[in-house]
């Protein structure tokens, strides 16, 4: 359950309520007693994941890993420059 913030349009209190969404939004002020409270749009809190097995990498074996490291390590040797086609002596131009 979330926790709602709220402040009273009459005297300016700003408070919290702890309630279900599918209640009713507070509409009295507790300090005043006027019906003038609306719903502050607060930051909340945010949610906190600790320990590990929250990536998807997390749950990969070794053997996976160490595949996925050679893979990299190709990708990152040196290739040909790609050709623009506008050269007459690139062996890909076909003029």
């Amino acid at each position: 359950m979330p926790t709602y913030e709220y402040e009273c349009g009459a005297c300016g209190h700003r408070f919290e309520k702890y309630q279900s969404m599918t209640e009713k939004a507070v509409k009295k002020c507790p300090e005043c007693g006027k019906i003038r409270v609306h719903r502050v749009i607060s930051g909340g809190a945010g949610v906190l994941f600790k320990g590990s097995g929250f990536h998807q990498t997390d749950y990969r074996s070794k053997d996976y890993k160490d595949a996925a490291k050679k893979d990299v390590e190709k990708k990152k040797t040196p290739s040909a420059p790609a050709c623009a086609g506008d050269c007459s002596s690139c062996p890909g131009d076909k003029k």
